[in-house]
Formats: C-alpha cells, sequence, structure tokens
C-alpha cells in the first residue's frame, strides 16, 4: 500500500475509533449516538425508527467521514510539510478545525440542519476532538509520509 493511501487509511481508522468511544462513553451507550449520525443523511425520522441498521449506517457514516478529514490533512500536509515535521501541535490544531468544520458546516449542510451560528461550544467534545481525532491522524501521517516517529 502507498504511503499516501496508508497514512488516510490508518489515521482515519484510529481518529474515527477514538472519536467512537468518546462518542458512546460521553452520550452513553445507545443506539441513539449513532443513529444521530445516519440522520444527517436520511433523517431523524428515518434513522430514529431504524433500530440496528440505522446504528450500523451511522457507524459506517463516521468512519467514512473520519477518513475523508483523515485525506484532507494528508493532501494539505504533502503541500505543507511543517505540518508533518510539527505533527503534535498540528494534530490538536487539526482536532479544532475538525470540530468547528462539522458543527458548522457540515451539520448544518446535513439533513439535520443544525444551527451554524452560535457555535457550539462544548468542552468535551473539542478536547476530545483535538486528542483523540486530529492527533491520531497527524501522528500516522506523519510516520507514513515522512517514514518515521522522530520527525517532530
Amino acid at each position: 500500500m502507498k504511503p499516501l493511501a496508508r497514512a488516510i487509511l490508518w489515521g482515519g481508522l484510529l481518529a474515527g475509533s477514538g472519536d467512537l468511544v468518546f462518542a458512546l462513553s460521553y452520550y452513553g451507550m445507545q443506539l441513539r449516538v449513532f443513529q444521530t449520525v445516519a440522520a444527517g443523511l436520511i433523517g431523524k425520522e428515518a434513522a430514529f425508527s431504524g433500530g440496528a441498521s440505522t446504528f450500523a449506517l451511522g457507524v459506517v457514516l463516521h468512519y467514512g467521514i473520519a477518513l475523508v478529514w483523515a485525506g484532507l490533512f494528508c493532501g494539505v500536509a504533502m503541500r505543507v510539510p511543517v505540518l508533518l515535521r510539527r505533527a503534535v501541535a498540528a494534530g490538536l490544531a487539526y482536532g479544532f478545525v475538525v470540530y468547528f468544520g462539522m458543527n458548522n458546516i457540515v451539520l448544518p449542510l446535513s439533513a439535520l440542519h443544525t444551527p451554524a451560528w452560535p457555535p457550539r461550544l462544548d468542552a468535551a467534545a473539542m478536547a476530545a476532538h483535538c486528542i483523540l481525532f486530529g492527533f491520531p491522524i497527524a501522528l500516522v501521517a506523519r510516520r507514513c509520509l515522512l517514514g518515521g516517529p522522530g520527525h517532530g
């Protein structure tokens, strides 16, 4: 597998898994947590009445979104290599980008139509995005695209 594909795949899977664990522990171990993700595509009524199948759809969509965010980071980092050399800071900052991007662009444009303004400020969710989402994407990108952990 090519380094870029490996960085996107592993970064997205690690970030998606970290965020999944956070979401289930923070919002509760219930189907509704990832049915809400599915609701962004198919609407609330269909998602919340779909049971385990819409929970599964939400998990698949969740990982798909994580892979897209990992791909965006890797694509930019290949053009701005300081993001790879300073992966810790870049990853933590990227977590903020993802948090605000999801809450102020993606969710308002989804079938959920959440308000984009004022920005949703949830300290625990922001910290989770920084530590469990942006951080692993950047570290995996550094390792895959620069060839090792000692580059930052």
